[in-house]
Parts: C-alpha cells; structure tokens; sequence
C-alpha cells in the first residue's frame, strides 16, 4: 500500500516544497508550507494556513480560522477551537449549518512552541516566539517571547534568549 492509502488529502491542499506527511492525516482546503512536517492522525481543516519550516505533532487538530506562522512547533494532541459559543442546534430545534456560526480566528506567531495536549481558545494569538506548557488550556493571547502554561494559561516567565 501507497502512503495515499492512508491519507485523505483533498485535491484542494497547497502543499509546499518537501512537505513530509505521516499516514492517516485527513487534510482538506489548507496550505502547508515548505519543508513542514505533519505527524500520524492529523486533522487540518478548510482556511487553514502553515508556514514553512513547522512541525505538527500526531493527533492534533487544526480547524478553519487557524493561521501558523513559519517555524511553530505544535506538541501532540494540540486542539484549537474555532467558536465561541458552540451549539448543535439553533433555538428551533434544527440542526445548525455553516451559516448560524461565524469563525473566530486564531494565530500563533513565528518559532512559538505549544506543548502537547494544550487547547487554544479561539480569537488569540500566539506571539512571535512565545512557549506554552503542556497541558495548558489559552484562554487569551499570549505576548511574544513569553512562556505561558496552566489552566487557565497565565504568564511565567520570559523566554530566556
């Protein structure tokens, strides 16, 4: 078996230069950047943008609304969220569509680090540099060249150059 066995990559994806991807990654409507690495169980979703250079670690989830900037590391089982008030239904009961929610974007700026299992809240940004802790759930943005963990994530400390 072929490693497209594997992946469902949409006709759709911009897939930069030397792009490697692991099996079992499930990507549609994005742009990946050159050189970045994309781990096994991977989703990224519609609007989604990765600089060059990253590395996204297994079982994350990147949904539309994201913007990665060059050279972000991302930990394993990193979810971000793209709405701030999520409901299946709307108040009549039926199912809702595209068009009962809007986007909140997110970004997350050049060479930040996010440790795995942190969730990103939706309407941050992730400064240039910046390090959050494993585990840490971002409930606001984050300054560059700062390290943030927690639950909720609150600064620590400065990134020591």
């Amino acid at each position: 078996m072929t490693m497209e066995t594997y992946n469902r990559i949409a006709p759709d994806v911009i897939l930069g230069n030397d792009v490697r991807l692991a099996c079992f990654i499930n990507a549609y409507g994005c742009a990946i950047g050159d050189r970045t690495k994309v781990g096994a169980f991977v989703e990224i979703q519609k609007g989604v943008t990765i600089g060059a250079d990253c590395k996204i670690s297994s079982h994350s989830f990147l949904c539309e609304g994201v913007t990665v900037e060059d050279g972000v590391f991302i930990g394993h089982s990193v979810t971000f969220i793209n709405d701030k008030y999520p409901r299946a239904t709307n108040t009549d009961g039926s199912l809702q569509t595209e068009a009962d929610w809007r986007v909140s974007p997110t970004r997350v700026g050049i060479r930040a680090s996010i440790g795995s299992g942190t969730t990103i809240l939706c309407g941050v940004t992730i400064g240039a540099g910046a390090i959050i802790g494993a585990g840490s759930v971002v409930t606001k943005s984050v300054p560059p060249g700062e390290i943030w963990a927690g639950n909720p994530a609150r600064f620590f400390r400065n990134v020591e150059a």
